[in-house]
């Protein structure tokens, strides 16, 4: 199999990210059910608005199934959770809890089956799913374009119209089976 960072060298624009910011792997998440819930908050946030929430969330609350739907709703929402994302992460916690839902059974799935079990889950959606397979399952190939800072990527780096996503879609497949990699760097470089 290829290198994927020598794939993205291919591309002039992306080898100098990769030159700059080094190697950025994909690697499975070490605490999967951690990392939807951190895909949750990041929902609609500014990066450091959400890094606050999960930084309140996670010191004051066991992130686990169990832990959040013990959780008091109230003291939730005092860490910076809405009500809305309240009861998302309590959606999750329960697709985990009772055994509907695992790891290990979605491992086992390729990404659209991926999608379709997590998206059925109330406050799951194409972006959080897309989240989980980078940054949980490692997938490889995942052009997350939902996401706004692949999409300002796209037009630092190319110039496409932020709404553009069918041509950044058709661009990308220039990366495949390494466009989540290439994502990481098109978040660099709209940062």
């Amino acid at each position: 199999m290829a290198d994927p960072y020598e794939t993205l060298r291919a591309d002039p624009k992306l080898a100098r990210l990769v030159d700059d910011h080094g190697e950025l792997a994909v690697e499975p998440a070490a605490d999967p059910f951690a990392r939807l819930v951190v895909a949750i908050c990041n929902q609609q946030l500014s990066q450091a608005s959400a890094a606050a929430i999960e930084e309140r969330l996670f010191d004051r609350f066991e992130v686990t199934p169990e832990g959040l739907l013990a959780a008091d709703e109230a003291a939730l929402r005092d860490v910076g959770l809405s009500g809305q994302k309240v009861t998302y992460v309590r959606n999750v916690a329960e697709a985990f809890d009772d055994g509907n839902l695992s790891v290990d059974a979605l491992a086992e799935m390729n990404d659209d089956e991926v999608r379709a079990a997590l998206t059925e889950i109330r406050g799951v959606g194409p972006w959080t799913a897309d989240m989980f397979l980078i940054f949980v399952l490692a997938r490889e190939d995942v052009f997350p374009v939902g996401d706004l800072g692949i999409r300002k990527g796209m037009t630092v780096l190319y110039g496409y119209d932020e709404d553009d996503r069918a041509a950044m879609r058709e661009h990308a497949e220039r990366w495949s089976p390494y466009r989540s990699y290439a994502s990481r760097y098109l978040w660099r470089a709209s940062e």
